[in-house]
């Protein structure tokens, strides 16, 4: 018999890319805002806003957290803030009253965070053990969503907390925005250019959460990054060398995308280096330790 995973916000492009990549292996369920068999994934209703949800979904062997509204999708008014903060929080108080009413105790609970939990540090080097310096809205929502996370602790078995980079996928999220203008001769870094930047290759990002679910050692918070960050201008010259376009590295003003985006500005200018310390130390095989070879290798296969 196989093995039952059950995903909140397994409808987005983490969730998508691992059921692809673990959905025969493992019975697949997934919450979400509605009921529907999709690709033969059973997908189940609940309601975050009032913390509900079917207690009986909760008896699987592994548990995954990735809901989450999207940071960059819209301008951070204090109502979208408020979004943010809620649906991260919220999914995670679902499952806690779920579990606390089945009486089930999974296996592992993996949750995600985010890089964004250190705040912006310039060329400081953050690991598993940093503090963060809660210096900017993302700051504040990762310990927000975190706390909320660590209410599951006594409920499960083990829980494991990953504090996700940049991931990288040319489906969707920040590699698609970044390749586009490089089409038109252009490849745009957020001036000074200087600040870091900590990425993963979803695949691995993949990986690293089955090895997460299944390892026992696991267990706590871990950085789901890739061991080498980057500055945003070395960013964007490897995403140069995946185009076959010829393109000029061009600095955009700090204070026209402050201009364009207000706060939300944050996410591309903020310099958040890491370190994915405890993954190194037990000798994780990352498949794409670096930039460029990552990029390419998603831009060959597509995904």
């Amino acid at each position: 018999m196989k093995e039952k995973i059950l995903i909140g916000g397994g409808s987005g492009l983490v969730g998508q890319r691992f059921i692809q990549r673990f959905g025969k292996e493992f019975e697949i369920h997934v919450m979400s805002r509605q009921s529907r068999v999709h690709n033969d994934i059973q997908y189940h209703a609940w309601d975050i806003d009032k913390l509900h949800m079917d207690p009986e979904l909760t008896k699987a062997d592994y548990i995954i957290n990735l809901t989450g509204a999207g940071i960059a999708d819209k301008r951070w008014s204090e109502s979208r803030k408020k979004v943010l903060i809620e649906s991260r929080v919220n999914s995670n108080l679902t499952f806690v009253n779920a579990i606390r009413e089945s009486g089930h105790q999974p296996k592992a609970f993996l949750a995600a965070s985010a890089t964004g939990f250190y705040g912006n540090g310039g060329n400081q080097l953050f690991t598993e053990e940093s503090d963060s310096l809660n210096n900017d809205f993302m700051s504040d929502c990762c310990i927000k969503w975190e706390n909320s996370s660590n209410k599951l602790e006594s409920l499960v078995q083990r829980l494991v907390i990953l504090r996700l980079g940049i991931v990288l996928s040319t489906k969707d999220g920040a590699l698609p925005k970044m390749r586009q203008p490089v089409r038109f001769g252009m490849a745009p870094y957020f001036s000074p250019g200087s600040q870091y930047y900590s990425w993963i290759h979803i695949d691995d990002l993949c990986d690293l959460m089955m090895e997460s679910l299944q390892n026992r050692e696991i267990k706590g918070i871990y950085n789901a990054v890739a061991p080498e960050p980057v500055t945003n201008k070395e960013f964007m010259r490897a995403v140069q060398k995946s185009q076959s376009f010829p393109s000029l590295l061009t600095p955009v003003p700090a204070a026209s995308i402050r201009l364009m985006f207000g706060e939300m500005g944050d996410t591309v200018l903020n310099s958040t280096r890491v370190s994915p310390k405890k993954f190194i130390q037990m000798k994780f095989p990352y498949q794409f330790g670096h930039l460029e070879e990552a990029i390419k290798d998603l831009v060959k296969r597509k995904i």
